[in-house]
Parts: C-alpha cells; sequence; structure tokens
C-alpha cells in the first residue's frame, strides 16, 4: 500500500494562507494539511526559507509533504509579507517570533527544516525550545556552518539533524557541519543546483519523508 505522499494523485490536502499575530506584529505564512482534517497526521514540519528567499520557496514541498502531516512555511519576520521586527533582526530574533507562532498554534512538537540562514533560525529555535523540537532538517549549509561564522552554538543541538548537500555555492562548506555536528547525516546530492527547492521538490520530499518518518 503506497504511503501518503508518495503519488499526488493518491491523497488529499487542503492549502492556506494566513497571518498569525505576534509580539511585534503579523507573520504570513504559507500552509498545508491532510484532507483527513489531522486524524492520525504525523509530527507537523515548519519550513525556514534562506536569506534570498521567501515561505513561497516551499510550495512544492508544501504539495508534496502536506498530504501526511501540517507543514509551516512563513514568511521570516522583515521578509515577504511578515512585518519587520524592530532594531536587529538575526537568526535568535527570528527563532523567537517562530516559537510565538509555535505557541499561539498549540504545537507541542514540530520538526524543523532550514534551507541556507533559515537552518540558523532552525537550530537557534531548536536550543531555545529542545524538548519540543523533534527533528532537524537542514538543505545546504547555514551560514554558521561557514569559517566566518562558526559560533559554536550548532554543536550544541541535541536533535537528530539530516544535511542535504545540494551543488550550490556553499557545496564546499557544507561538510563543516560535520565537525559540528558528527553525528549528523549528511547525504550529498550533486544533481541539485542552486534552486532545489524549485527543480527537485519530490526528490527532496523524498528524503525528508524518509528521515522523518
Amino acid at each position: 500500500m503506497k504511503r501518503p505522499g508518495r503519488d499526488r494523485k493518491a491523497f488529499s490536502f487542503n492549502r492556506r494562507r494566513m497571518y498569525v499575530d505576534g509580539r511585534h506584529g503579523q507573520l504570513h505564512l504559507r500552509s498545508a494539511f491532510p484532507g483527513s482534517g489531522g486524524f492520525d497526521e504525523l509530527t507537523p514540519l515548519v519550513c525556514l526559507h534562506g536569506e534570498r528567499e521567501t515561505s513561497r520557496a516551499f510550495d512544492g514541498l508544501l504539495i508534496d509533504l502536506g498530504g501526511d502531516r501540517s507543514v509551516y512555511a512563513p514568511d521570516l519576520p522583515g521578509f515577504g509579507e511578515s512585518d519587520p521586527l524592530p532594531g536587529r533582526s538575526g537568526a535568535v530574533e527570528c527563532a523567537a517570533a517562530i516559537a510565538d507562532f509555535l505557541d499561539q498554534m498549540r504545537l507541542k512538537q514540530v520538526d524543523v527544516l532550514g534551507h541556507q540562514w533559515g537552518g540558523c533560525v532552525a537550530a537557534e529555535l531548536a536550543l531555545a525550545w529542545p524538548q519540543q523540537l523533534r527533528r532537524i532538517v537542514l538543505i545546504s549549509a547555514p551560514v554558521a556552518a561557514s569559517a566566518r561564522a562558526v559560533s559554536g552554538r550548532m554543536a550544541q543541538l541535541v536533535q537528530p539533524v539530516l544535511v542535504l548537500r545540494t551543488c550550490d555555492e556553499r557545496w564546499d562548506i557544507t561538510p563543516g557541519v560535520r565537525a559540528l555536528l558528527p553525528a549528523a547525516r549528511m547525504i550529498d546530492l550533486p544533481e541539485l543546483g542552486d534552486a532545489p527547492l524549485e527543480s527537485a521538490p519530490d526528490d527532496l520530499a523524498r528524503r525528508v519523508r524518509a528521515f522523518l518518518g
């Protein structure tokens, strides 16, 4: 029997765009969730985009993964249609805004996926919310893994981590994640270039699903 999500024609899902109020304004997000209404749903997934993207980058993953779990892709503060944060808006501050969203939605446990800089936000979220964040997927290296920005904070992660190494401008520095997280699983995907979320969402979704369970 095929598992939901393997064949897009074999399952139903719903998609929504919504705004959520936070302490510093509104957060805009795209979401997808099973047509069953949430019964027997798997752990929700939160997708965090890179520094040159918005939540729209995850449209393909929403379609593919939304058949068996709720998937949330917010515009990080100051990106897309989300309000900016006052003052500095780094990974720590963005993670706090996402934590507000999770609290408001009463999500007791989630998985998180970060693309490039979104991986920094994912790591900060995991550090601040360790009991509720189950697993982490990083697509390409987050900035904190590069030689110019190693902070050591990523080495404090306790969650299982999957790193999907795509052939973008961070191909050479992505293995640095292994030095910070020796237990992380890394899969090299040299066939995927600068825009894997757009060019190969099915392939990424298959690997993400296998890791998340």
